[in-house]
């Protein structure tokens, strides 16, 4: 049990973040699961199975709110709370202001003001919190203006977010380190 803990779970795509974040709370008896992603759609299988593979993991004694509205669930809920994941929430977020061609200088104001509500909620949340998040910025500096914009956007999101948990979870190739305090 992790008390009211929050964890912030960050590694590189496929690296074993769900599923971790999941064994957080196995003993949790009801978590309140956010999906910020995009709904699946016949559009998409690949999506879809993603999806599906996730649903099928969980416990039927969660539940799901796929929204990127994450403030009033985690204001809301009573117990538990695990968001998976927030670079999907980011890129709800912009989507949703349809910012992506939009000056940077506005388009971080509108993310920030945001995660304000989303840190404010998280810093009040009664039961354990764990949110999944992309690490990014490892490597090849992206083509395209938007990948750029994404990648400079959840750097930031995620050091606030880090610095409002109580533990960081870097999580590479399935292994699990406990990131020390900050200095």
């Amino acid at each position: 049990m992790l008390g009211s803990t929050k964890v912030l779970v960050t590694g590189g795509v496929r690296s074993g973040k769900s599923t971790h974040a999941e064994r957080l709370l196995a003993d949790e008896l009801a978590v309140a699961y956010v999906a910020p992603g995009p709904v699946p759609s016949a559009d998409d299988a690949d999506w879809t199975a993603r999806v599906a593979a996730h649903r099928s993991r969980r416990p039927s004694s969660w539940t799901t709110h796929e929204t990127r509205d994450l403030a009033p669930v985690l204001s809301a809920a009573a117990g538990a709370v695990l968001v998976d994941c927030v670079g999907t929430w980011l890129t709800a977020v912009v989507d949703a202001a349809a910012l992506w061609e939009a000056p940077a200088e506005e388009v971080h104001g509108a993310v920030l003001a945001e995660l304000d509500h989303v840190l404010a909620a998280l810093g009040a949340a009664a039961g354990p919190v764990v949110l999944v998040t992309n690490e990014v910025g490892l490597g090849v500096v992206p083509a395209y203006r938007s990948g750029r914009l994404f990648r400079d956007l959840l750097g930031t999101v995620n050091q606030r977010l880090g610095a409002a948990c109580d533990e960081v979870h870097l999580v590479v190739a399935g292994r699990v380190l406990r990131l020390p305090d900050p200095l």
